[in-house]
């Protein structure tokens, strides 16, 4: 039996109005604008408002990716967010985004590989539609990272941003759309990027808000290791799976981590940056936000254009990894 072809047909990005500047963060933690630059490339970051939970940044990103889409929320079958951050242990937050946009012939549930969880959620919507059980899938990265960062701990404080992306998934024609998926994970590195408290591990307590384990804690070092070998790895793997290589790309998006890490693996697949998407500059790291973020930046600013071959590569907590070749073919 013939397999439909799954591509994106619309997308859409929401990012918060607050800006916290690295002068900003200078007066409440022990750094400065040129350490943060340097190591990172992060000049700012943005911040969700104090009424805004991962489900609103969420819902404003489908209603965009809705519209460039042009259909209704009536028309979706399923929502799928991938997020860290959900506004509570359940329900879902994609519960809370279907109820927003009225979508009230959809089924929705959330997905969990902090920011490989956009990727992971083309991987599985994109099933529903080369099956044929379903014809429109939402497929959101959103984060309020904010709400747990140590803002006094500038491992992790300087790092992270609040947003979300949205693509709406379909049928598209063949040849088009997502060509090539590639997933993995290695569970034996979980704790070198994670948030202790607040599960059944470690139920939230006096004592584990005194100790601060509600907060991100990363091993920087060991995680930019892995960052630089599995972004390079999991590049070939997707492009290995369309039967394409790296000098079939046109534009390569990545993960929005850091900037050493983003030149590491341009080099390493030996891509010029002029074909790399760059946006942690702005927006510092979204987590599952960050690739459809700079994928719809990438696209609305018409540095991706119909016809290109893109190559998106996310690598996070877990820790988990996840890439995926596409042939843009919208409108």
């Amino acid at each position: 039996m013939n397999k439909n072809q799954a591509g994106i047909l619309g997308i859409g990005s929401y990012i918060p109005e607050k800006i916290v500047t690295n002068k900003d963060l200078e007066k409440i933690m022990n750094t400065s604008d040129e350490w943060i630059v340097e190591r990172t490339g992060i000049h700012e970051r943005r911040v969700a408002a104090d009424d805004q939970a991962t489900s609103d940044l969420a819902t404003e990103a489908a209603r965009r990716a809705l519209e460039d889409a042009g259909i209704g929320p009536d028309e979706l079958d399923l929502i799928i967010v991938a997020t860290v951050t959900p506004d509570m242990s359940f329900p879902s937050t994609a519960c809370l985004v279907q109820n927003n946009l009225k979508a009230v012939n959809a089924a929705a549930f959330d997905l969990t590989a902090v920011c490989s969880g956009f990727v992971y959620g083309l991987a599985v919507g994109s099933q529903f539609i080369q099956t044929g059980l379903y014809k429109k899938v939402l497929v959101i990265g959103a984060e309020a990272l904010s709400r747990i960062m140590d803002w006094t701990d500038r491992n992790t404080g300087m790092i992270f941003g609040d947003g979300a992306g949205a693509v709406v998934l379909g049928v598209t024609s063949p040849g088009c759309g997502i060509l090539g998926i590639h997933l993995g994970s290695d569970g034996s590195g979980g704790d070198l990027l994670k948030v202790s408290a607040g599960g059944s591990r470690l139920p939230a307590s006096l004592d584990t808000v005194a100790k601060r384990q509600h907060f991100i804690y990363m091993n920087g070092k060991e995680v930019f290791k892995f960052a630089v070998k599995i972004m390079g790895d999991a590049a070939n793997k997707a492009l290995e799976n369309a039967k394409l290589t790296a000098a079939d790309i046109d534009c390569f998006v990545p993960h929005q981590a850091n900037i050493r890490i983003v030149q590491s693996a341009a080099k390493r697949l030996g891509f010029p940056m002029e074909k790399v998407v760059v946006n942690v500059d702005k927006y510092g790291n979204t987590s599952a936000a960050s690739i459809p973020i700079a994928l719809d930046e990438a696209v609305k600013s018409g540095r991706i254009k119909n016809g290109n071959t893109i190559l998106l590569v996310g690598f996070g907590g877990g820790l988990t990894w996840a890439s995926s070749v596409i042939k843009w073919c919208k409108g």
